[in-house]
């Protein structure tokens, strides 16, 4: 989901960076001579600027093989075929889990990492939900799940999921067409977590979703923001990514992380078991926290960046943009989304086939 949105954030913001870029990249320093050695990443489509690439290349003489993926899954099925040997991955929360979990990432030395500080302590707790001990990932992006909605068309300001469930805004809601976001509002509108494996809890989400269906306008994924946008919706459940540029197209939008909580997804880079040269990868991954390199990355992806040295250099408006940074009190009932047993998986699967059905 937040992939797709990528290529939709690089074309909005394509036009107003050009001029800064060629601008930026016009008087580089030195090259340096080439190590002959080579870096193998893997990455999202979109997911990097290109001429941070350049840039890595340029000051340390490896060069970056780079490939891409449009889901984590793709990204799983062409590491795991072995066809290239992968040194670099950057994924998602619930598939650096799987990674970590069959052995196929290996520990970083990120303490040997000069700019490991930049990174805030908030996102490394974040993700000891899928690497307990911050021993085999490093944070690269990261946001929420929430509600927008268009303030001029609202009874009161919305701060809980109860909106979508209490029958106010009966055939102007958009909900996520996907089985885990759906889930996760129903499941933490009933004070659940997110990653329950308790029948008794989910068939609950179940039958609020059941009830609240005939509300539903639409379940969608990226038409979601644009519905709301163009004013065919009150409200819809998307990610803060989204919110932020339809927030651009709109004033009338705001965002809201409900007060009971919500789902965090945190994009982060592992090294591969297959990886021969650690020192390189390693330095690579310090690099890509370095301010001005991670600065260059937010401003071509614009999600919510997990170096705070780019966030204090943030214009206020940015700072102050829920959909961009949230603040300690917006995200303190929020969870990271980790992959659940099979088991549960295929139960809530069938459940979800008996939601869109009806």
């Amino acid at each position: 989901m937040k992939r797709k949105l990528i290529r939709f954030a690089a074309a909005a913001v394509a036009v107003c960076l050009c001029g800064s870029l060629v601008a930026c990249g016009g008087g580089s320093t030195q090259k340096a001579k080439s190590t002959g050695e080579t870096l193998t990443v893997i990455n999202y489509s979109e997911y990097m600027d290109p001429d941070v690439i350049q840039m890595f290349e340029d000051e340390t003489g490896i060069e970056v093989k780079y490939e891409e993926a449009l889901t984590p899954e793709e990204m799983y099925t062409k590491y795991k075929s072995g066809a290239i040997q992968y040194d670099l991955v950057c994924s998602s929360d619930y598939m650096i889990k799987r990674l970590i979990e069959e052995g196929e990432a290996q520990k970083i030395n990120i303490d040997g990492m000069e700019y490991k500080d930049n990174i805030g302590d908030k996102y490394w707790e974040f993700s000891k939900a899928f690497d307990p001990e911050n021993e085999y990932s490093v944070p690269y992006f990261w946001g929420t799940l929430g509600i927008l909605y268009d303030k001029t068309k609202v009874k009161a300001p919305v701060d809980s999921w109860s909106v979508l469930f209490d029958g106010s805004y009966a055939g102007d809601i958009i909900m996520q067409n996907s089985m885990r976001d759906t889930y996760m509002v129903a499941l933490k509108y009933l004070g659940y977590s997110v990653n329950t494996t308790d029948q008794n809890q989910i068939n609950e989400a179940q039958q609020l979703l059941l009830k609240q269906k005939s509300d539903v306008q639409a379940y969608l994924v990226d038409e979601a923001r644009d519905e709301v946008v163009a004013g065919n919706a009150t409200m819809a459940v998307v990610y803060s990514g989204e919110a932020y540029l339809a927030k651009e197209y709109n004033e009338n939008l705001e965002y809201v992380i409900p007060k009971e909580g919500s789902n965090v997804w945190l994009d982060s880079w592992c090294v591969s078991k297959n990886c021969k040269n650690t020192e390189a990868a390693e330095k690579f991954l310090n690099f890509l926290c370095r301010e001005d390199v991670a600065e260059k990355n937010f401003e071509y992806i614009y999600f919510s960046t997990p170096n705070e040295a780019v966030i204090d250099s943030m214009s206020e408006e940015d700072r102050n943009n829920e959909a961009m940074v949230p603040s300690e009190d917006a995200t303190k009932n929020c969870e990271v989304c980790t992959m659940i047993d099979p088991e549960t998986t295929s139960y809530m699967n069938n459940l979800w086939k008996e939601l869109k059905a009806n």
